[in-house]
Parts: structure tokens; sequence; C-alpha cells
């Protein structure tokens, strides 16, 4: 089976020019099949400001009524996506922008009310492994915004790592993946004011101590919900690592960088 890395990058390299250029370029580099997956909150809550929509957050997360379905629709679907899209051109990387609808690219059902009404947010029911398996082999390289559709013609707002861990279930029966999280952290770390306190490995037992002593919490908690989903199902790697390291995780002969999440247990 050939070799497929499926990228999810965070919004916070994103935010910065010089950061997404160099992280591109990196990307652009990596000489196996490959798949982008982006966020891009920031961008979406200062567009959603300049047009006076209000932001509402709740435990990180973000509430889509309808005026804010559009501000994402065209700051992911359109102004984030297509500028990735053009400066991997720009690195000749061959990149064809997507959301969800594009091709049914990925099919999900608006999140049922609970405690919170999320509004228009998504929860993923498909993924159409065919159309971008078909993608992959003629040497293009997806670059998936994280917007997927009801097949009743509404867009839904749905979370970058949830997706980038459906999407590496989806494709592993064709290829060899590796879902890799990057973002502006080292990885996974044991002191969130140490940047150097790395957690190299972490399998599901040492993820609940880890969460049951409050040393992994808050927004990394649904980061590794979605990465040991993905394990579980069949995944054979999950790499959670700096964005400035991709290189360095993608080179089976380079020392070992960022945390591995893995189901067997390693080191203590």
């Amino acid at each position: 089976m050939q070799e497929l890395y499926i990228i999810k990058i965070g919004g916070n390299i994103i935010d910065d020019a010089a950061s997404t250029d160099a992280f591109l370029k990196r990307f652009a580099s990596l000489p196996f099949h490959k798949i982008l997956v982006h966020g891009g909150g920031k961008v979406a809550t200062q567009m959603a400001s300049r047009l006076n929509i209000p932001t509402t957050m709740i435990e990180g997360r973000r509430i889509t009524d309808q005026p804010m379905l559009e501000v994402v629709t065209m700051v992911y679907g359109g102004l984030v996506n297509k500028t990735l899209v053009a400066k991997l051109q720009a690195n000749d990387c061959n990149a064809i922008g997507l959301t969800g609808a594009d091709g049914a690219c990925i099919v999900a059902k608006k999140r049922e009310v609970a405690n919170i009404d999320y509004g228009f947010a998504g929860d993923i029911t498909a993924v159409n492994d065919k159309l971008l398996t078909s993608l992959l082999t003629q040497d293009l390289v997806p670059v998936i915004a994280p917007l997927t559709f009801d097949k009743q013609g509404t867009l839904l707002n749905t979370n970058a790592d949830t997706m980038a861990s459906f999407l590496a279930v989806a494709l592993c029966k064709n290829f060899r993946v590796t879902l890799v999280y990057c973002f502006e952290k080292k990885g996974v770390l044991s002191d969130p004011q140490d940047d150097e306190s790395v957690i190299d490995y972490i399998s599901p037992e040492k993820y609940a101590r880890l969460k049951n002593e409050g040393i992994i919490s808050k927004g990394m908690v649904p980061k590794l919900d979605n990465a040991f989903h993905a394990l579980h199902q069949g995944l054979e790697k999950v790499i959670i690592c700096h964005a400035d390291e991709l290189n360095k995780v993608a080179n089976s002969h380079s020392s070992h960088s960022g945390t591995v999440l893995t189901l067997e247990e390693i080191g203590g």
C-alpha cells in the first residue's frame, strides 16, 4: 500500500503569514500522497467583527448561527482555503481546494441539541473515500476546509481535528495512513508553561491517567479523543507535533519528534 499523510494544521499557524508560508513549503516537499485539513477560527472571528456579527464560544467551540455560518463559509471555504491552494501551487504542489460539499466529499448531519445548541454544527456521517482516492492517484493534493453538508443543501461547520480523524479512518483501507496534527507546540506537554516538556508516547491508559490528573485538558482533549478514535478504527499512526517538525516527522530515518499516540503502553 502507498503511503498517505493526512495533516491537520492549526489556526495559530494559519494566523501568521510567515509561519504559514514556511509550513506550506515543508508540506509541498513531502514526497508521498498527502491531504491538508485546515482551520481558520481566528480569521473567521476577525471577519465577523468587521461585519458586526457577534462571536459566541462555549468550551472552545463556536456557536454557528445563520450569520456565523455565512462568515465561516466565506472564510474557511473561500479566503483561507483558496489562499492555501494558491500558495501550494506556487510551491509546485498541485493542490485542489474542497469543502465537504464538493463531490459529496464529507457528509454530516446537524448536531442535535442537548444541553447546548451549537447551531449549524455538523457531525460527520460519511466520507467519500472513492473520490479522494481518485484525486490522490491523479497526483492532486486535496486541501480541505472544515465545512461539511447534509445532502439537503445546508453547509455545516465541522471541527477540523474531527474531520482529519474521519478522513484517516476512511482512507486507511486504501493507503498506509499517518495522521499528523501540526500546531505551534512541540507536542503534548506535561507542563503547558514548558515547551520542552513533550510527552513522547501516550497510550489510552496513559491518556486516561493524564486527563484524570489534569495534565491534559481543554483543547487538547478533543484532539486526543479524535486521534485515539482513529487508532481504534485501524489507523496505523498518529503524531502531534510542531509545524516546524513536519519534515522530520515524515522522515523515518530521522530522530523521533513530537508526541506519538499508540494503542500499546510504551514507557512510563
